[in-house]
């Protein structure tokens, strides 16, 4: 190492000593002033950390003045800038509780959506959180209708309900691959339910058509002839609005078997 780069970092070590040295001072003091000038120099440099101790002083000193209400909304937002979205969440939304007529209201209300959204889990699993910010989203385009960042909020639900629907549609589908029929049957009737339009609807109306007949021909005697009609009024449903699917020849099949069953084991009991 040079001469030259030796002073160079015997400085640089000097100056981060100072400056910590100062940023205690100003912590330690009772310069509030100091601590919000600090406060924000700090922010602005992106020392995000070191300025939530400063604005935290200063919202338990001075609540209710705008020094105050910077300083809330500037905690929540530098814990958003760290990542930390569960802080930033807690604070943004209890931001938007305290201050309501506060100019920063409306982007407090939009950050606090979003620290739900970052909080939404993959798809696999659990998918509370993602349900919390579809509802965050939904409650900040009721609360700012004319806001420019509707369009925004729009396109991310529509992402965040695809999730939820993709989750349901392989759900649909494992059970159906695990031969869980009853579980298959029930989950597909919910997805379709959920989902009316979904570009899975296809594929999970047929799984709903198979699975109702595995689940009719592992049936006790008494359940067979209810889940046969079942599982015909199912096809009937499918080929209606599926005229032309993939999965037609394969549904026809199943009716004319589910048919023959009707007539050998139900023609009798419905006489």
């Amino acid at each position: 190492m040079t001469a030259v780069k030796k002073v160079f970092l015997v400085l640089v070590l000097i100056a981060g000593v100072t400056s910590c040295s100062d940023y205690n001072k100003v912590v330690k003091g009772d310069d509030y002033g100091k601590k919000f000038e600090s406060a924000n120099a700090l922010f602005d440099k992106g020392q995000f950390l070191r300025s939530i101790t400063l604005y935290e002083q200063i919202y338990q000193r001075m609540p209710k003045t705008g020094e105050g209400e910077l300083s809330y909304f500037r905690i929540g937002k530098a814990y958003f800038e760290e990542e930390d979205y569960y802080m930033a969440g807690y604070y943004m939304g209890a931001f938007t509780q305290r201050f309501p007529f506060s100019p920063k209201a409306q982007e407090a209300m939009f950050l606090s959506a979003m620290c739900s959204v970052k909080n939404s889990p993959e798809e696999s699993l659990d998918q509370t959180e993602t349900e919390v910010a579809i509802n965050n989203l939904q409650q900040f385009i009721d609360t700012y209708p004319n806001s420019e960042l509707i369009d925004s909020c729009n396109h991310i639900m529509d992402k965040l309900r695809f999730k939820l629907e993709s989750k349901d549609y392989h759900g649909v589908k494992q059970y159906a691959k695990t031969e869980n029929y009853r579980a298959a049957v029930m989950s597909a009737m919910t997805f379709l339910d959920d989902f009316p339009r979904s570009t899975f609807k296809e594929e999970v109306s047929f799984i709903l058509v198979k699975n109702s007949q595995l689940l009719t021909q592992n049936s006790v005697e008494d359940k067979k002839c209810e889940r046969i009609e079942q599982t015909i009024e199912r096809y009937r449903t499918f080929v209606t609005e599926f005229p032309n699917s993939q999965y037609k020849r394969e549904a026809d099949n199943i009716h004319d078997e589910m048919q023959k069953d009707f007539e050998v084991l139900c023609t009798q009991v419905k006489k």
